[in-house]
């Protein structure tokens, strides 16, 4: 997303604080204070700087630079130091073995090489790290999606346009658990934890090995 559709989507997922809240949790209970993270896909920014305010160093990639000016400023105004970055995850700037933890909030589904992209997260998680993803499922019902919809509290306007990309857009490029599993199975990682969490899904994956004593 670059221009006026990222500006769009930063002003309607704001609204939607609490989604954001309740992944930086999940993060919290994984990393110790000081620990680092890495967000792919972050888009405007919201979860890095709910994860940076609970004490974790945050780092993000994001392919839209549109994306990348928009995370920086929203972190500014948040008061929280947050390592934005341009570039693709199936080709990460990092070197290997970088982070605690990986998160991906609702952008799996939007990876040319979803693949690649699970290769290159086990490739900067240090050994014992935890990535978690959380996107949509294809197989969703739509009146949940619809019901989700109505819960973000839009305008009238913009719930008509949510709900027409989710039905036509979002929906339709999602993968079902069992897809994500199979994908998960092809990656370095070779196994994963997946499970339906209303609409969509969690995916947890481990990096084999141990995280070195501090």
């Amino acid at each position: 997303m670059e221009g006026p559709i990222a500006a769009w989507y930063t002003k309607n997922t704001k609204q939607d604080v609490r989604r954001f809240e309740l992944a930086a949790r999940t993060v919290a209970e994984h990393v110790p204070l000081g620990g680092s993270v890495l967000e792919v896909a972050p888009g405007p920014g919201y979860l890095a700087i709910e994860i940076a305010r609970s004490g974790r160093h945050v780092t993000t990639l994001d392919i839209s630079k549109s994306f990348v000016r928009i995370a920086r400023e929203n972190a500014s105004r948040a008061g929280v130091v947050i390592d934005v970055r341009h570039g693709n995850v199936s080709a990460m700037p990092f070197a290997g073995s970088s982070f605690d933890f990986v998160v991906c909030m609702a952008a799996f589904k939007n990876f040319s090489d979803p693949v690649g992209a699970l290769n290159e997260i086990h490739r900067v998680l240090r050994p014992g790290g935890q990535a978690a993803i959380f996107d949509l499922r294809n197989d969703a019902a739509r009146a949940d999606v619809d019901a989700e919809v109505r819960g973000m509290k839009l305008s009238p306007l913009n719930t008509l346009l949510s709900g027409w990309i989710f039905r036509f857009g979002l929906l339709k490029r999602a993968y079902t658990l069992d897809a994500v599993k199979r994908m998960a199975a092809q990656s370095v990682f070779g196994r994963c934890e997946v499970s339906a969490n209303g609409i969509g899904f969690e995916l947890h994956l481990t990096k084999d090995g141990q995280q070195p004593r501090a």
